[in-house]
């Protein structure tokens, strides 16, 4: 059973890894320049991250079990949609409803384990999901940039076919049926509308904004649009008596400063790694085999430090963790500016990656523990799908609005974009750790 939940989940935590360094090869044979490259992997963001709080109220309602068996398929579907995509518009709608599906399942999969384990049992199954759902971020750019290299792009989304075919028959055969669901569970389906059409807005402004001009009415329509829905998002979440997101976790200190910093430090690692991953391929001339294992030590130390900060901070509380380590990984980012084609992998770009893993792997275990901490047993479910959606909202924002500052007139990433993503990347977890220092209380 366990067995399913990981593979069910590592899918979705591959598909967002393994994507960035297959961009490159879908630009050459789709065309679309950087604003497709953006939209391959803002659509999947978008909906994962506005639909993740109603793919959990779904299984609360018809059951965990069976929506992490509609999920599933829906993800394999989804895959197969995405391989087969004529052009680039079609790969982004795949892309969208690849994301609703991961929407679905992760969520639910979690219940599924929830539901199944007790006591010590329930903490080791978690702790085995969570260690699993790690190496997914370790293997997604490796086998992605394999077969990139000796196959073709549409080969990262066919390969996920097997393994949900694996883990449906996994579950069927040993989930048990015991859970029905809840009639009385409802599902925020206005919530969760107004939340996708709301980021969906600017992030179409920002993406499309380079090639058509801030003063196209396309454009302005939706930024101000989207700005006004996502505002009736929130009088509405507040107003619901069954909100996706319940507003009032944001009263108490730990959480909304953890909230914060989430957005702006995910909001940096993601377009560090979107825009590294361009760089390194479509400058400097790396496969996409290459662009995965430059990109391995950062998993590497973090895999490495991640557990001894996290005791660490247990000890000592989380605000020197969450206050220090964004400075420390903004001076790694720093260094990446001067990076020029031809550079020196173990030289210049090896060195700012580890101090860039070093200042990270002090943030996240800290921020997951403050999180749940204050918000307590009784939240800590909502909590954690609350930070999770902001982590990829935060994704999603991220490229949108860097890609905005450095596409040129051509559509293209070239080294001056580059070297302005770095400096609003380092911007960005700078101000992770400022908010940190700032908000972060640690406990009496």
């Amino acid at each position: 059973m366990l067995v399913a939940c990981i593979l069910g989940s590592v899918i979705v935590f591959v598909d967002s890894t393994v994507v960035n360094v297959a961009l490159p090869a879908m630009q050459r044979d789709l065309g679309g320049g950087l604003a497709l490259q953006q939209w391959v992997v803002d659509a999947y963001l978008l909906t994962l991250g506005s639909l993740l709080l109603v793919g959990g109220s779904l299984g609360d309602l018809f059951g965990s079990r069976r929506v992490f068996m509609i999920g599933i398929a829906g993800f394999g579907v989804t895959s197969l949609l995405c391989a087969v995509a004529p052009d680039g518009t079609l790969l982004i709608l795949a892309r969208g409803l690849q994301g609703i599906a991961g929407a679905i399942l992760t969520p639910a999969g979690l219940a599924v384990i929830t539901a199944t384990f007790s006591g010590e049992e329930r903490g080791a199954a978690i702790g085995t999901w969570t260690a699993w759902t790690g190496v997914a971020f370790v293997v997604g750019p490796l086998v992605g940039g394999w077969l990139v290299t000796n196959a073709s792009w549409r080969w990262i989304f066919l390969i996920n076919i097997p393994f949900v075919v694996a883990t449906l028959a996994l579950v069927a055969y040993a989930v048990p049926k015991r859970d029905q669901g809840n009639e009385r569970a409802r599902v925020d389906v206005l919530g969760g509308v107004l939340c996708a059409l709301g980021l969906g807005g600017p992030v179409f402004a920002l993406i499309e904004a380079p090639t058509r001009g801030w003063s196209d009415p396309l454009i302005v329509g939706s930024l101000a649009g989207g700005v006004t829905l996502f505002a009736f998002f929130l009088i509405w979440e507040r107003r619901s008596s069954e909100p996706m997101l319940p507003l009032r976790l944001f009263s108490r200190r730990n959480f909304s400063f953890a909230n914060i910093e989430t957005l702006t430090v995910y909001a940096g690692l993601s377009t560090l790694t979107f825009f590294l991953v361009l760089f390194v391929q479509q400058i400097a001339g790396y496969s996409a085999l290459k662009s995965g294992l430059a990109l391995l030590p950062v998993t590497i130390v973090m895999f490495l430090l991640s557990p001894r900060v996290g005791r660490l901070s247990m000890r000592h509380g989380p605000r020197l963790f969450m206050g220090v380590g964004p400075f420390v990984a903004a001076v790694g980012l720093v260094a990446l500016i001067r990076l020029k084609a031809g550079f020196s992998y173990w030289f210049e770009l090896l060195p700012p990656l580890v101090v860039f893993s070093i200042g990270l792997s002090m943030i996240v275990a800290p921020l997951t523990a403050t999180v749940l901490s204050d918000a307590g047993e009784h939240d800590a479910g909502i909590a954690s799908g609350v930070n999770n959606a902001v982590a990829r909202v935060a994704s999603l924002l991220g490229i949108a609005v860097v890609g905005a500052a450095v596409a040129g007139t051509d559509n293209r990433l070239d080294q001056s974009g580059f070297r302005l993503a770095m400096v609003i990347t380092a911007a960005l977890v700078a101000a992770g750790g400022a908010v940190g220092l700032a908000g972060i209380r640690n406990a009496k």
